[in-house]
């Protein structure tokens, strides 16, 4: 009974948080949860029909900050309080937020026992660990998620004439799923903010392992 209680704590909140008074968490859900809507507010760059922003990488950082479910839930709350300060004059799209969060709860599964006290984990475990993060995040967030609530929605409201124009030049004007992920990822450089983001990740959890393993050692 105590070892089912033990896990189902792990899967809430990170090590840091999980013993923690309720004031604490709250603290710290609200301070992500800022953090969230930063993002999605002002670090984002959108050229034509190309846009980059910082989402993956502070999800990722907040999932393994505060805990897969804690992540996920601040995340999505995030998201959505960042479209009503600033919708843009688009509808809310649930599936973006579900992603985003999912990002967070990933990262805070497979990522989040780096950084424990009781874990002596390896600079080279790390980099395994955060492989499988980018190809599980990539296909269940990324694929499996966000393009497609995209391609539903588009399918049903009208594609775009870019995306049917590439269907057109490429495909023979089959506008099925395949070719929408195809588009999405290299016509509208989703890709390369995916690549830009999990390189950052790459950098940034080796690096915050060894500053940790530092302060610790002295």
């Amino acid at each position: 009974m105590e070892k089912s209680t033990f896990n189902f704590g792990r899967l809430v909140f990170s090590e840091r948080f999980r013993n923690s008074s309720r004031a604490k968490k709250i603290a710290a859900i609200a301070v992500f949860a800022a953090m969230s809507v930063v993002t999605n507010m002002f670090l984002e760059l959108k050229m034509f029909d190309i846009q980059f922003s910082l989402t993956l990488f502070f999800s990722a950082v907040t999932g393994v900050a505060i805990g897969p479910l804690a992540g996920f839930l601040t995340c999505i709350f995030g998201d959505f309080i960042g479209y009503l300060f600033s919708p843009g004059g688009m509808i809310y799209m649930p599936w973006v937020g579900v992603s985003t969060g999912l990002f967070a709860f990933l990262s805070g599964l497979i990522l989040g026992r780096i950084f424990d006290k009781t874990e002596d984990v390896t600079y080279g475990k790390i980099f395994i660990r955060l492989a499988i993060y980018v190809v599980v995040s990539f296909f269940v967030c990324t694929i499996a998620v966000n393009s497609t609530g995209f391609y539903v929605y588009n399918y049903y409201v009208g594609f775009g004439k870019n995306f049917v124009r590439f269907a057109a030049e490429n495909f023979g004007g089959d506008c099925n799923f395949f070719v929408y992920v195809l588009y999405r990822l290299f016509f509208l450089g989703q890709i390369w903010n995916s690549v830009a983001n999990y390189a950052l990740l790459f950098i940034f959890f080796p690096t915050l392992k060894r500053v940790l393993k530092t302060r610790r050692a002295d």
